[in-house]
């Protein structure tokens, strides 16, 4: 990429005047730069309209230049790198899969020194220019094999990160850390060689207990989640560590962070219940971390029904995920349904329930909105209920 040509005052001004607009359109107009391949200039105008929301210091930074989409799809945003930088101490960090250089930009804010490294030369070429426009002077960017570039160093860090990548013939496979590029489980021995401390990003697709039997010495898995939505998993390496991980949860909503945190395969007694007043629905960051017995426990919760995953008690309490005030507890019946639901509007969620919220509109005739939120659910006694609820946050 000419990296030069692009920062020409003339382009960027098309560049910004343009974000915003549909590149689709664009791209058939003329190109204002006939010496710039039009589809390069498409690129950098859609990238920055991905990054106003996902990478606000980025979009806000005059001179950046944009990768490809993949790369920019495949980058931390800025809440979970930010969240990333405050799981590492000490002077030194190398970032062994670089990429974007989101996460070492937090980094960055934290050691005294971060190396950067990155396999495509173009996107290392990127990440240089992106941080002399921000003025950042602490990171080394580093071109080639990571692996070649940790050994030919041969020196202690104190951490080591590595987002591993998919490979392309791992492709409808199930999700495993050995089917990735670094393959952080073959070369984790290596790795401990120049550090004892370890974070590993994964996609949340990876299920918890398959990365514990592919990884060792594993002290926490941290589960993030922004808006509800779980974003990535870290795993907390620490060379020579033994006992039970502790499980790491937390939620960003409107970059506010919501924590859950438990010992994991602890298994604490749970206490079933009817529906009470209140019914809570753990943010998606537990319901990913698998701690339903321990959410309940936390917080003096009765759950419904060993699979139903839903909570209840009679004092509202802060909880980390939605709470709803019950106005209703129905039988799931046909003459229940016509009375209260048929040909009304409501979010419907279900939980241990046989049918989905597709066939339950279908065949009730339910539009899909309005205040009420209908939870289609099975109770401790095994009977199928619907609870109708007002939202409280």
């Amino acid at each position: 990429m000419d990296i030069a040509a692009l920062l020409h005052p003339s382009v960027q001004e098309y560049i910004v005047q343009k974000t915003g607009s549909d590149t689709t359109k664009l791209a058939l107009q003329k190109n204002p730069f006939p010496a710039i391949d039009f589809k390069i200039i498409l690129n950098q105008i859609e990238s920055r309209n991905k990054s106003a929301a996902k990478l606000p210091t980025w979009f806000t930074t005059e001179s950046i230049v944009y990768p490809t989409k993949i790369s920019l799809e495949q980058t931390s945003s800025e809440v979970t790198a930010q969240y990333k930088s405050t799981l590492v101490s000490g002077d030194t960090l190398i970032d062994l899969t670089g990429g974007f250089g989101v996460d070492d930009y937090y980094f960055a804010r934290k050691m005294t020194s971060v190396i950067h490294c990155e396999l495509n030369t173009d996107l290392s070429e990127i990440v240089v220019h992106n941080f002399e426009a921000f003025g950042i002077k602490n990171v080394q960017c580093m071109a080639g094999d990571s692996t070649e570039i940790l050994q030919n160093l041969n020196q202690q860090f104190d951490w080591l990160y590595i987002d591993p990548s998919r490979r392309n013939d791992a492709k409808g496979k199930v999700f495993m850390l050995k089917d990735c590029l670094p393959n952080v489980p073959e070369l984790l021995d290596l790795y401990f060689r120049y550090s004892n401390n370890i974070l590993v990003k994964t996609a949340p697709i990876l299920d918890i207990t398959a990365g514990l039997n592919e990884l060792k010495f594993v002290k926490a898995i941290h589960i993030v989640s922004v808006e509800n939505e779980v974003k990535e998993l870290l795993w907390e390496i620490e060379k020579q560590f033994t006992g039970n991980p502790r499980i790491k949860t937390v939620n960003f909503h409107k970059n506010i962070p919501d924590f859950f945190e438990f010992d994991f395969n602890q298994n604490p007694n749970v206490v079933y219940g009817l529906p009470q007043k209140y019914l809570y629905e753990p943010n998606s960051a537990i319901m990913k971390s698998g701690g339903f017995s321990e959410i309940g426990n936390a917080f003096g919760l009765h759950k419904l029904h060993p699979h139903s995953h839903l909570y209840t008690s009679d004092a509202l309490i802060d909880f980390p995920g939605r709470i709803f005030q019950i106005n209703s507890q129905l039988d799931y019946s046909n003459a229940n349904m016509k009375e209260f639901l048929k040909d009304s509007k409501s979010n419907i969620t279900t939980r241990n329930f046989p049918e989905t919220v597709a066939d339950i509109r279908k065949k009730w005739k339910i539009k899909e909105g309005g205040d009420q939120y209908s939870f289609f659910t099975t109770a401790e006694n095994d009977s199928k209920i619907v609870l109708l609820c007002t939202k409280l946050n």
